[in-house]
């Protein structure tokens, strides 16, 4: 062989070797980023080449899939009873993506995880049959809420306070994912009237909406204080004047009403009539620092809620001053919390001191209904001692009882719950926020529950906006269809 032709035949060699170790690294190291390119159109046909798996509520999916016939994906999602339960699944869209628990598990729904190919699949590259989520939601709980809750602009939470699931979620004005999810005109036009709209129906309240959460946090202020040893029970008067000028100010705070028994009031009437003199004045003798820290045991304060969709967080300020942190005491100044924090605080409390961590999803299934992950219950912290959650608990019985949450009583119950009242606006020139954060044990069952509800917005004259007169009701019909 001569010169020339040996070295044709090596220049081929390495052209052949080259094209072999390029093919190596697209299928070995580039085969992902190339098959998760958005802009990759082979991708999104495959993504709805099928029927999409579902998301499970009650042991019945509350999606399902339908054949297009103006595109060339063939099948879109659909939802059954879309916006009882928009809150829950969030979107999923040929279009605009996905959210919620539609995108957190988007390879299982769409079949293309590769925990669902038996090795046959993988070596043939097929697309397999999806699988499905199962959610902790209680249909019964969800619906009681989204009725309640009605047109007014708010949202609600419950959950199981010994196991952390989650049973509702709700917010309001909801939507209908199914009108967004195809690629037709009118999804278009749906998804501009959705985007456009002052009321955001598509935003998440429940989750992703912290608002001042006002009297309910005194539930936090008063865990601290009987923790911290500065005052050993709920029964033992405290030290507070009545009127309240905030330290370093000539700024009086006084309370909702001047004929309530605050001066020097034990927890238990403070919790029972809102004394707004007692909890700021708790805050300032307790200091910031450790209402903070309580308030970090409940929760606030964390940027990684995910249960598994993420929840904004709950704030707890720092760097206050004095009349600042007496403000943070009776849950004002910058002191915020979604319905998924304060239902937290009430779920603590009712489980003896001990946070089971929120989970909205029990298991994740392939086609054939295996098991491909689970979520385990009893995630849990201590937050307070027993004692302190039972004297809580005892006091959030008087407000029940005889106190500012009388419309939460639930026929054959132990109820408990604290009342809020949040300013909103400058010098609070607009529509107070009603809160109502509560627990309620069916003994002779053993069932239990904890929900919060924030009304944010209703057609009530603002006088008569109160944490018991609007939210209240609609805790109460939620514990009673959780119990039932």
């Amino acid at each position: 062989m001569n010169k020339t032709i040996r070295r044709a035949a090596v220049i081929c060699l390495l052209m052949v070797l080259a094209l072999l170790v390029r093919a190596t690294w697209v299928q070995t190291y580039q085969a992902k980023a190339l098959a998760d390119n958005k802009n990759d159109r082979r991708k999104v046909i495959a993504q709805y080449a099928q029927p999409l798996g579902d998301i499970i509520v009650g042991g019945s999916p509350v999606t399902g899939s339908t054949r297009t016939e103006d595109n060339d994906l063939a099948y879109k999602r659909t939802y059954t009873d879309g916006p009882l339960y928009a809150a829950v699944t969030g979107f999923g869209s040929q279009v605009y993506g996905s959210t919620q628990l539609e995108g957190i598990y988007a390879d299982v729904l769409d079949g293309t995880d590769p925990r669902l190919k038996n090795p046959l699949d993988a070596l043939e590259g097929k697309q397999t049959k999806p699988g499905d989520v199962v959610t902790t939601i209680d249909p019964a709980v969800q619906r009681a809420g989204f009725k309640a809750l009605g047109d007014k602009k708010g949202a609600a939470v419950a959950l199981d306070p010994a196991t952390g699931r989650v049973l509702s979620v709700v917010s309001t004005p909801s939507y209908d994912p199914s009108k967004i999810s195809g690629a037709s005109a009118s999804d278009g036009e749906a998804w501009k009237q959705l985007s456009a709209d002052k009321d955001m129906p598509m935003l998440n309240r429940a989750l992703r909406q912290p608002l001042p959460p006002g009297s309910t946090f005194k539930l936090v202020v008063a865990s601290a204080a009987l923790e911290d040893g500065l005052y050993s029970s709920i029964d033992q008067p405290t030290t507070s004047p009545d009127p309240y000028t905030l330290p370093d100010t000539s700024q009086v705070l006084g309370n909702e009403s001047a004929s309530d028994p605050c001066e020097n009031a034990t927890i238990r009437n403070a919790l029972k009539y809102s004394c707004n003199t007692v909890f700021a004045k708790m805050a300032v003798d307790l200091g910031q620092q450790k209402v903070a820290a309580m308030a970090k045991k409940f929760g606030f304060n964390n940027s990684k809620q995910d249960m598994p969709v993420r929840a904004t967080a709950s704030v707890y300020p720092s760097d206050m001053n004095r009349p600042e942190t007496a403000l943070s005491g009776i849950g004002q100044f910058d002191v915020s919390a979604t319905p998924l924090q304060m239902a937290m605080v009430s779920s603590a409390l009712a489980n003896d001191g001990v946070l089971a961590a929120p989970h909205m999803v029990s298991k994740v299934v392939n086609g054939d209904g295996d098991t491909l992950q689970s979520y385990k219950d009893g995630d849990s912290t201590r937050i307070v001692s027993s004692s302190t959650a039972a004297q809580l608990r005892s006091a959030m019985q008087t407000v029940v009882e005889s106190g500012t949450g009388t419309n939460a009583r639930v026929d054959g119950a132990e109820v408990g719950a604290k009342t809020g009242t949040a300013q909103h606006g400058l010098n609070n020139s607009k529509t107070p926020y009603a809160w109502f954060t509560s627990y309620a044990k069916d003994k002779s069952t053993g069932k239990e529950v904890a929900v919060a509800v924030v009304v944010e917005d209703s057609d009530a004259a603002r006088a008569e906006v109160s944490g018991n007169g609007l939210a209240g009701p609609i805790a109460q019909k939620m514990m009673a269809a959780a119990l039932g």
